[in-house]
């Protein structure tokens, strides 16, 4: 096995990296300030701007989109070193458009969706958004109550979504919805595509989360779609939005190995200069091992990174190692960043440092794509074979 990145990979690293440190960091002191009044952690539109003018100059957009829509078609090894360089900073920032809804929407789109969404989604001249969880309904899609029922050639559609993130600047939404119940996940759950401002698909509440994060309630009021608004084969939206998922896992990988990092250097940079007691914190063994432990694991979250990219790339399911990276990576930065909080003291817990945002970043990141139990829970069954009955 060769582990080595191509050249170009490697340049595409570091141009990305340079953006960051250039582009990115910089606007740490101003969004920290600005959530520390109890603002939004969000870029603003005008800080946006810039910076998506100065990616497209660099030809930093779409980089795995579809060629014949404009995008570089880029595998998903290449893009986890895209994720981690920027998952280096407390910006929250993506080369648009953002992933995982891009390669659900090039397995499943029709010709004619293709133009109309597709295609403007992977120049990065549409923002979407995509609505699965419920009030109630956890993490288990089997459990899904929004119910899509066809009556003659309009699909009428009536539910409730939750968690669902920026539903307010979306020009359209990924809808899933149960067509047959009976069937659940295994065939009874369909996707469809909701433009904005469509009658009966209502935003009803603006939820305010940790770090100055926003997410939306919909509700779903007798919405009626065409035909044409089906995402792929009726029954079978749960596998579309598997890939989706797993491709979110994978960066949110990726995006936890580069916040692992940062923390790690600013513990770094802080327990050489600092002395308690007479003596460099550098020289205390607690710091030492959590330093040693840190790098340690983060090795080992970044191999298994590229490792599920490369299954991804192959065509393999890899659903137990999505899994796995998703765990370990949000359960690894979050381990770290507490360390790093820690080692600085007093400085730690302070808001003018990147360390509290990235920490409540990681806290929902335990929480989104499935949270750390149910993952848990799926390599167990995985490892213990998922015919046993019960499991």
């Amino acid at each position: 096995m060769d582990f080595r990145l191509s050249d170009e990979q490697q340049m595409l690293r570091d141009l990305c990296a340079r953006f960051r440190d250039d582009h990115l960091r910089p606007l740490e002191p101003q969004v920290l300030a600005r959530e520390a009044r109890g603002g939004t952690a969000y870029l603003t539109d005008e800080e946006c701007a810039p910076l998506d003018a100065r990616a497209k100059e660099l030809g930093l957009y779409a980089l795995d989109g579809p060629e014949e829509y404009g995008g570089s078609d880029l595998d998903c090894v290449t893009m986890v070193g895209v994720w981690e360089e920027l998952g280096q900073t407390c910006i929250e920032y993506t080369f648009p458009p953002d992933s995982p809804n891009l390669r659900m929407l090039m397995q499943c789109c029709t010709p004619e969706q293709r133009l109309r969404y597709l295609d403007p989604y992977s120049r990065g001249e549409a923002i979407s958004a995509i609505a699965i969880s419920e009030p109630g309904g956890g993490a288990d899609p089997a459990a899904m109550t929004t119910r899509a029922v066809l009556e003659g050639d309009t699909w009428v559609i009536n539910g409730r979504k939750i968690w669902i993130t920026k539903a307010d600047k979306a020009a359209f939404t990924i809808l899933m919805a149960s067509t047959d119940p009976s069937k659940g996940a295994r065939g009874g759950i369909s996707a469809f595509v909701v433009d904005r401002d469509t009658p009966g698909f209502v935003i009803q509440r603006e939820i305010p989360m940790l770090g100055g994060h926003t997410t939306y309630e919909i509700v779903i009021d007798n919405l009626r779609l065409p035909r044409s608004a089906l995402l792929g084969q009726e029954g079978d939206g749960f596998g579309p939005m598997q890939l989706r998922l797993n491709t979110r896992r994978v960066q949110m990988g990726a995006w936890c190995a580069g916040k692992t990092r940062y923390a790690l250097d600013i513990m770094k940079a802080w327990v050489r200069d600092r002395k308690t007691f007479g003596d460099l914190l550098a020289n205390r063994q607690a710091i030492q091992w959590w330093i040693a432990d840190a790098e340690m694991q983060l090795h080992a979250l970044r191999l298994m990174v590229y490792n599920t990219a490369a299954k991804i790339d192959s065509g393999q399911q890899a659903r137990t190692e999505c899994s796995m990276v998703k765990l370990m990576g949000t359960e690894l930065a979050w381990d770290t960043i507490d360390k790093a909080m820690q080692a600085l003291g007093g400085m730690g817990m302070t808001r003018e440092l990147p360390l509290a945002m990235m920490a409540n970043h990681v806290r929902l990141m335990r929480i989104y794509e499935g949270p750390s139990e149910v993952h848990r829970m799926l390599i167990a069954r995985h490892a213990l074979d998922d015919r046993i009955p019960g499991l």
